[in-house]
């Protein structure tokens, strides 16, 4: 950051971080322009019009600050803490600003508790079924790599910095694979795309599996040693044969052959997985039978080989928790975050009291979570108290009683993770908050004061907090340092060099070896073996519902300006972007007379969304897709994917099921007004 007269003038990447390497993603690029956009919120606002119209009143911190903590406290007076919801997720992407202060002040105030598994949990869960654990092989290390299968992942547009290491290997001999039902930017880049059907994916690693074992390419020594359960896998495996792996996933029997042949004799051979299969009903069986493959053929021997399923575990183990989970009382009762719709509808257990009051910071869920009608109808009740911590007008914010000014990432203090490599970083503070905008961090220590909470561990400073984190004595933080970090602005976690965790072995499972047949499984209520379960609504589920909405849904992270919902409103990237299309392919748009370019409606039981078509083979038939992160009031119809997303959970871990969603479309020539171009 260069920073003159206190004032940024300019944002770059470092060139000088081993795997960043100074790039700067289309979303970031231009972050200085989210700091000082005029539709910034710069002040604590009230409302004063009815809810959604966007009529607010300035007031000062103090007034704002005794409004919030006066009627929160009459909601506790009136029904109990339990009245009150607290909704947050990873908006600032730093531990500090998302899960310090503010757990604590909901802990100590006794409010419903939130299960925040949105994303990763649902993967970990199925992964940790089998192998003790979801870390895995570093991802730069893809780089030694002779075989790369992207599965389910649109790697240059979410995670941009892994790229680079992939064009490597491939310049040295690598074979890229893309297992994805759309045909994405990375899909695009690779040299193998192969498009199941969505939710089939545990179908296709069973297939391959069958294949792998009938064929006898599964490592015999690695698989005697280092596994458990072999014998009854290989039973499961014979109601895998490649024909019905290829009915169930829509791919060709030879297809699943060849990837299952090139997958078992090909080392180093790695696996990338990230989120997006979690978000079905069967999302951690799903990571599970994926997880599977790497140690049937021995993959995990060689560095480049295994799988590769994110980072993010790798911080929880080594740094200290800072959000106190101690203070958290079990027996008070939790919410989902992909069921805010249902409740804010009532749908509680125990049902008494419903949630009176609800504090937004770190998220837009009236973008972000499924069955967003349901969401809107619960954030427009009158008698729900809404306080929203945000840095612009997002559609939840719209729906506020009383909205106080956040900071950006260039404002505060703040230790940041990441999900995409092994690197620490410590954000500093480059310029004063602009207007009178504050940290997430310090808008709950001042609550805290007004509403009487003097404990010494809700008035920690952010700089405590951090080196409260780095003081576990975890081997992995072996010299870094707070001062360290303010000297250099990241260090990559101490690990062993080479990094090859299960090469020998070693799963920090109940039995110590990988589990092909997991005992905790079974005591979940889930079948010990992988296996595959289509979903209710799916093409292969309900008989009833896929008569009436025949199209699977997907609502994939493909918009390369916006991170979910953040920069959505934002001009340059709503410019950027251009408008939301749905893409449908020609076999399904032909009997419903679509053409390319033509509005259409999508629509099911749960509402329904208005937008142009794209007709071509983005998408396989059966088969449509819309991009995530656009904000209703920017979406040409007035409403967004999330209109027609299912908000059930997946089988283990919490995560959403959203992409299990059945949809049905039909031309809407009637549909006038303007562009998201234009809005």
């Amino acid at each position: 950051m260069t920073v003159e007269n206190g004032v940024a003038v300019n944002l770059a990447g470092t060139k000088d971080h081993p795997f960043t390497r100074g790039g700067l993603c289309a979303k970031v690029n231009h972050y200085l322009e989210r700091v000082y956009s005029p539709d910034r919120i710069l002040h604590p606002l009230r409302r004063i019009g009815p809810k959604g119209a966007g009529q607010f009143a300035q007031i000062g911190w103090d007034e704002a600050l005794d409004e919030v903590a006066g009627r929160l406290s009459a909601v506790v007076e009136r029904s109990g803490a339990t009245a009150i919801l607290p909704y947050s997720y990873l908006g600032t992407q730093g531990i500090v600003q998302s899960e310090s202060i503010d757990r604590r002040f909901f802990a100590r105030l006794g409010a419903t508790r939130l299960e925040r598994a949105i994303c990763q949990d649902t993967a970990t869960a199925g992964i940790t079924l089998a192998q003790g654990t979801s870390m895995g092989m570093l991802p730069e290390d893809v780089v030694h790599s002779r075989l790369i299968v992207l599965w389910g992942t649109n790697t240059i547009v979410t995670n941009l910095h892994l790229w680079p290491f992939i064009r490597e290997a491939k310049a040295n001999g690598a074979t890229v694979v893309v297992i994805d039902p759309l045909r994405t930017r990375t899909a695009a880049a690779a040299d193998w795309h192969i498009r199941p059907m969505p939710g089939t994916d545990a179908a296709l690693a069973l297939g391959m599996m069958h294949v792998i074992v009938a064929e006898g390419l599964q490592d015999d020594a690695y698989v005697s040693g280092h596994t458990t359960g072999f014998d009854r896998l290989r039973e499961r495996l014979r109601e895998y044969p490649p024909e019905r792996a290829a009915q169930l996933t829509g791919l060709e029997a030879g297809e699943i052959v060849r990837i299952a042949r090139a997958y078992a004799t090909t080392r180093p051979a790695a696996i990338r997985v990230f989120v997006g299969m979690e978000h079905h009903s069967h999302g951690a069986n799903t990571h599970r039978a994926i997880a599977c493959l790497p140690a049937l053929v021995g993959a995990w021997r060689e560095r480049g080989g295994g799988l590769d399923p994110g980072t993010w575990q790798f911080f929880d183990e080594a740094l200290k928790t800072v959000a106190m989970p101690e203070l958290e009382d079990p027996s008070i009762r939790s919410v989902n975050m992909a069921q805010l719709g249902r409740a804010l509808a009532g749908e509680l257990e125990p049902p008494d009291p419903p949630i009176r009051a609800l504090v937004v910071y770190n998220s837009n869920p009236a973008a972000t979570a499924p069955n967003q009608q349901l969401v809107m109808a619960g954030l427009r009740r009158e008698d729900l108290l809404t306080v929203v911590i945000e840095q612009f007008m997002t559609d939840t914010a719209l729906q506020a009683d009383v909205v106080l000014p956040a900071t950006t990432e260039v404002e505060h203090h703040d230790l940041v993770p990441s999900w995409g490599h092994t690197y620490l970083t410590l954000n500093l503070p480059a310029i004063e908050p602009v207007g009178e905008a504050l940290p997430n961090s310090e808008i709950f220590r001042r609550l805290a004061r007004r509403m009487g909470f003097d404990e010494p561990y809700l008035h920690e400073s952010d700089e405590a907090i951090v080196r409260d984190a780095l003081s576990s004595d975890h081997a992995w933080l072996h010299g870094i340092t707070y001062d360290r970090l303010v000297r250099d602005g990241w260090a990559k976690l101490d690990l062993p060099e080479p990094w090859l965790p299960y090469a020998e072995g070693g799963f920090p499972t109940p039995s110590g070896r990988f589990e092909f047949a997991s005992e905790a499984a079974a005591a979940s209520g889930l079948d010990p073996l992988p296996e595959y379960v289509p979903a209710r609504e799916s093409p292969a589920g309900d008989p009833t519902l896929v008569a009436r909405f025949p199209l699977a849904l997907m609502t994939a992270k493909s918009a390369h300006h916006f991170l979910n919902s953040s920069y959505g409103g934002l001009p340059r990237h709503l410019a950027a972007e251009g408008e939301p299309l749905l893409d449908i392919h020609h076999a399904d748009a032909m009997p419903r007379g679509i053409t390319e370019g033509e509005r259409v409606r999508v629509f099911n039981d749960r509402g329904e969304v208005r937008m142009r078509a794209r007709v071509g083979d983005r998408v396989r038939p059966g088969l449509v897709a819309m991009p995530s992160g656009w904000w209703a009031s920017r979406s040409p119809g007035g409403t967004a994917a999330n209109t027609l997303t299912a908000d059930g959970l997946s089988d283990l871990g919490g995560g959403g099921d959203f992409h299990d969603t059945l949809v049905e479309v039909a031309r809407d020539p009637q549909l006038a007004g303007p562009s998201a171009t234009t809005l």
